[in-house]
């Protein structure tokens, strides 16, 4: 193929200097919140996840499971350490987009322009902050981008089982990457590159990408493909409407409204003909975005996946201009990224970042079906854990140590199992929830005679207990509104079919 890179032409020197400080600042800014709140919701599910490993769960693949697992071996159920892993894999995306841009011939400016844009976008602060499968979703997304452009460059085995061994480890962590997979497919086939694939690299990245994920298949396959219904009920029932400008309008302030010139460059850039070889990266973007907006309902956020390969070719298009153009970019990312970073991640105190909020007239958003409290959602929901935990351990004293022994705590939700199995452990007796994969776990051996209900309704309740009583109540001011002032029953003499109720109160959402 003539758009082929010579084997013997040099890509720039990697900027390690350059990098390595744009490294340090990122992890400095996260350092100020570490542990300033508390466990996120969605952490104290991934921890019972890895209490309990699988090739698959029903809303995850098994990647970011195991590698928690890992970390929770070497250094328990510890938020900090959970937390810094957590950043460091963010740096390493942040990291990669600098390396991106170097694959595209970028020197040092464009190397570290690229690093700090992606590293300061909002949605890398957030999701960096805490342990989801989301920042390993990014760093296999930037990853895969950088194979791809080196593989359509040299044409080299290797770099396409390199690209089939990022896009099946990605597909292991989030099936977002199946988005990532179109766009490389359309582009290929859109370009005169499309003669690349009467070549062997590319089918066999897609065969070892395809035998990587078999694993995962299977369990979906012998669970009943429990993802897809998860998928479905979040699209119907949880998630609200999608609205294109707006839905375009939160993928730039997620990105960072600072980083817009320099992926809109990017995108512009990579659509000229004489770059015929960025433009992959262009057409991942615009794949991704007539996905999502096919879907009729999708995150923001979820677009921001195909940004950072604009940013480095919009990097090495600004490294082109003056200086005096290089500078004002630089500074307009990083003025416009800061006052953004505690909407980000937790970096004031509760009281600071309510102010700040109020000055910026910013009040919390939701894209889901359900109200707000004071705090955005992804705030609210690090408090009122250990205090739920203690509340429902209160009630749990006051039974007799033989029914207390015999008995089973049911948790409305993840979030609520995760936090009574830990915070409670050896004082709330076996927990248990019908939500995601706790219904899969199923419930402890349990004869039937006390259950311990935390937000569940008394009159709801008393159709399947002969006695029920309101024995206490959990919550936390500063937590989500269905969170606050929760019931918590003694409900005694289940009357219903254990295995039937179970089954009816399935909720993969």
């Amino acid at each position: 193929m003539s758009e082929r890179r010579p084997e013997s032409q040099q890509r720039p020197p990697l900027a390690r200097g350059t990098l390595a400080l744009v490294a340090l600042a990122l992890f400095a800014l996260h350092a100020t919140a570490f542990t300033a709140y508390g466990w996120f919701r969605d952490e104290l599910y991934y921890v019972s996840c890895a209490r309990r490993l699988a090739w698959g769960y029903v809303d995850q693949p098994p990647l970011s499971i195991a590698v928690l697992a890992i970390v929770r071996a070497i250094a328990g159920d510890r938020l900090l350490v959970i937390r810094v892993a957590a950043t460091l894999v963010a740096i390493a995306f942040a990291m990669l987009a600098g390396a991106l841009a170097r694959e595209l011939g970028g020197r040092r400016f464009a190397q570290g322009l690229a690093a700090l844009a992606a590293g300061l976008a909002p949605v890398s602060l957030g999701i960096g902050h805490y342990w989801s499968m989301n920042v390993f979703d990014q760093l296999f997304w930037v990853l895969a981008s950088l194979l791809a452009v080196r593989a359509l460059a040299t044409g080299r085995i290797v770099a396409w089982l390199a690209l089939g061994l990022a896009l099946g480890l990605g597909l292991l962590d989030k099936w977002s990457v199946l988005w990532l997979g179109a766009g490389l497919g359309v582009a290929i086939v859109l370009s005169p590159q499309r003669r690349v694939l009467r070549s062997r690299g590319p089918w066999l990245a897609v065969a070892l990408a395809l035998a990587i994920v078999v694993p995962h298949a299977l369990w979906e396959r012998a669970h009943g493909w429990p993802t897809l219904e998860f998928m479905r009920n979040a699209r119907t029932q949880k998630m609200l409407a999608l609205e294109p400008l707006k839905f375009l309008l939160g993928q730039m302030l997620a990105a960072g409204p600072g980083a817009a010139p320099v992926w809109l460059a990017g995108l512009g850039a990579a659509l000229v003909p004489a770059r015929a070889t960025w433009r992959p990266l262009a057409i991942v973007y615009l794949v991704t975005l007539a996905i999502l907006l096919a879907s009729g309902s999708a995150r923001a956020e979820y677009l921001t996946l195909a940004v950072p390969g604009l940013l480095a070719a919009g990097a090495v298009w600004w490294e082109a201009r003056p200086a005096a153009a290089r500078a004002s970019v630089s500074a307009l990312l990083v003025a416009l990224a800061l006052p953004l970073a505690p909407f980000a991640m937790p970096c004031l105190p509760v009281p600071a970042f309510l102010a700040w909020q109020r000055a910026l007239r910013l009040a919390p958003q939701t894209e889901e079906h359900h109200r707000m409290g004071a705090l955005p959602q992804h705030y609210a929901d690090m408090f009122g854990w250990p205090e739920m935990a203690d509340s429902v351990a209160r009630v749990a004293a006051t039974l007799p140590d033989s029914e207390r022994a015999r008995a089973i705590t049911v948790a409305d939700n993840y979030g609520e199992a995760g936090a009574l199995e830990l915070f409670g452990a050896g004082r709330v007796p076996n927990v248990c929830c019908q939500h995601n994969n706790w219904f899969l776990w199923g419930p402890p051996p349990w004869d039937g005679s006390t259950a311990i209900l935390l937000g569940r309704d008394s009159s709801e309740a008393a159709r399947e207990f002969r006695q029920v009583i309101v024995a206490g109540r959990a919550g936390h001011p500063l937590a989500m509104p269905y969170e606050q002032d929760l019931p918590i029953l003694v409900a005694r003499g289940f009357k219903a079919d254990l295995a039937v109720a179970w089954a009816q109160g399935r909720h993969y959402q």
